[in-house]
């Protein structure tokens, strides 16, 4: 006897649907974020068949009633994936095809970068809101992706979902620095981000993180004296500017003696700030440095470590510069001058290192 299968018929979703027993042996391709319920399997019936196809959003099987899905509650089928479904008049099956990709891609992976996920300030609420762009991240071999843009708040503990908070413990406090980490969603793989003052993953409360991986640190946002976030706009390669430059020096006094002075940028992480300065000095020969702490206590001069700013020759008249200059991870730079003078520091924003490449 010669037995054919009942023929495969496609149809496109874009939204929730409930799987029928006239779908035996359909492909249905789902173009947005959808749940696909499952009628009771004595219903359907032994060898009733249907295959997912994730494009464009992640598909949430979930089984009727107490019944499962190779042995679980519910099956995640991520955007870009897809899933053959095999029904044994009692429980859900795959064919493990989605398994093994998923398990092979984070066994195999290697390197760390950031593509995409450009941070700004939301458009509706920007002293709390943060938009987070559609991209991916990895780290090792962890990998999360998002295919639209998430919205998290900095007055809020966190909470998952868009839109909700996304501190890890606390209330947000004037005058910080907040590193913004992508989570995994270890049950469907999904996308969310959490905000800490923890320079490093290790530092991160997880108390409210259960059942989430983190997986890198993707950027970083500032409050003001306010408790509001500093308004800022992100290009590539992790650079951020301030829609407001900061002026952190006001005619300092500025000396042969080598001096720290604190900008405003993230605290507990190494920096590269993009700096204006303007200098004056009596001494119509005098120039003025400001450098990386790492490099010691340096001479400005001439004949000496130079200067990236130095006055006219006149006396007490007034010369500009501009530069870009690590800081320690205390916010600190150095300054020092060849006779003293006084000096003006204008901050337009600094390149965070995260590893985003676009």
């Amino acid at each position: 006897d010669i037995v054919f299968n009942k023929a495969s018929v496609y149809a496109a979703k874009s939204g929730d649907y409930t799987a029928l027993a006239t779908d035996d042996n359909a492909v249905h391709r789902f173009t947005a974020n959808a749940t696909l319920t499952l009628t009771a399997a004595a219903t359907l019936g032994a060898n009733w068949q249907y295959t997912v196809i994730a494009d464009g959003g992640t598909v949430t099987i979930d089984p009727n009633g107490a019944e499962t899905i190779d042995g679980a509650a519910t099956l995640t089928v991520p955007n870009g994936y897809s899933a053959h479904l095999i029904c044994s008049g009692s429980a859900f099956f795959t064919d493990k095809v989605l398994t093994r990709l998923q398990a092979k891609a984070e066994s195999t992976a290697v390197g760390s970068f950031i593509d995409g996920m450009l941070l700004s300030n939301n458009s509706g609420n920007p002293n709390t809101h943060v938009d987070f762009a559609a991209g991916s991240v990895r780290s090792g071999s962890s990998f999360v992706s998002s295919a639209s843009t998430i919205t998290k708040r900095v007055n809020g503990t966190w909470a998952v979902g868009t839109g909700n908070g996304g501190l890890d413990a606390g209330s947000v406090a004037a005058s910080a620095t907040y590193f913004a980490y992508a989570l995994r969603k270890d049950a469907d793989l999904s996308f969310d981000v959490v905000f800490s003052t923890s320079a490093t993953i290790g530092g991160v409360a997880t108390t409210l993180l259960t059942g989430y991986t983190i997986v890198k640190c993707i950027g970083v946002v500032l409050t003001d004296a306010s408790s509001n976030i500093r308004q800022f706009y992100m290009n590539g390669a992790d650079e951020y500017s301030f829609v407001t430059p900061i002026r952190d020096a006001l005619n300092i006094t500025t000396s042969t003696t080598s001096t720290l002075l604190a900008l405003t940028v993230p605290n507990g992480v190494k920096v590269k700030a993009k700096l204006r300065f303007m200098f004056s000095s009596s001494a119509t020969t005098n120039s003025c440095l400001v450098h990386d702490p790492a490099r010691g206590t340096l001479i400005a001069g001439g004949n000496d470590s130079g200067g990236n700013v130095g006055t006219m020759q006149v006396a007490s008249g007034f010369a500009v510069g501009s530069d870009f200059v690590w800081t320690n991870t205390a916010r600190q730079v150095r300054h020092v001058a060849g006779a003293t003078g006084g000096l003006w520091v204008f901050n337009d924003g600094f390149t965070f290192p995260c590893g985003r490449f676009a």
